[in-house]
């Protein structure tokens, strides 16, 4: 995968989006994905990867001040045209290069868009330097964390041409910045744990250099 065939294969995917990962096992997922989530009255929430908006109905988006990215025009263009008339700022961007100051969001919600980049580890690491101390990092994605069966090794080139990943770890990726979180739930939502919900707890540092 890589940005210019994401933007080609999202170009396809946009009309159809919904009908695919908007309903029945998907809907039913992401409204569990949803429940719960700590959301404050005020606070600033980032949505990498917004793709169509699936996830913006799911969250009381009139009390939170909520910036929504995605690197493909034709599927901002579907969920504008959804929020048209909120306040709701999107904006074309890629997941890989936030261009928002260090600790800027409350929370910050990353839906199905770890698998799709063509860098999952600088994504994780630019959502990662956006959150502010304390806040929480949201992830609903798609995670092969123990051994590749031999079916997925040779599904998965072909998968990622369709613009996603299924080889994906996020044990590997979590690995590299524990030292920046605490786990507060990952659990299964779908496919037999496929699908997990992930969320993340931004530590302060306990220790202070003077």
């Amino acid at each position: 995968m890589n940005n210019h065939w994401n933007r080609v294969i999202y170009k396809w995917w946009s009309p159809i989006y919904d009908r695919f990962f908007n309903t029945g096992a998907f809907l039913r997922a992401r409204k569990d994905v949803f429940q719960n989530i700590p959301f404050e009255k005020g606070q600033c929430v980032l949505f990498v990867g917004i793709g169509t908006g699936a996830d913006l109905a799911l969250v009381n988006y009139k009390d939170l001040t909520i910036t929504a990215i995605d690197y493909s025009p034709d599927m901002l263009r579907q969920a504008k045209s959804k929020f048209e008339h909120t306040e709701i700022t999107f904006i074309e961007m890629d997941a890989q290069h936030l261009l928002f100051d260090d600790g800027t969001f409350d929370v910050v919600v990353a839906s199905l868009i770890l698998s799709v980049v063509p860098n999952a580890e600088q994504c994780f690491s630019e959502m990662k330097r956006v959150l502010k101390p304390n806040g929480h990092l949201l992830i609903f994605d798609k995670f092969s964390d123990e051994k590749v069966s031999l079916g997925k090794r040779l599904l998965r080139p072909a998968i990622r041409l369709l613009g996603t990943d299924i080889g994906l770890s996020f044990r590997e990726i979590f690995d590299r910045h524990r030292q920046d979180f605490r786990i507060v739930e990952d659990r299964p939502v779908m496919m037999n744990g496929m699908y997990r919900k992930i969320m993340l707890l931004k530590e302060v540092s306990k220790f202070v250099h003077m």
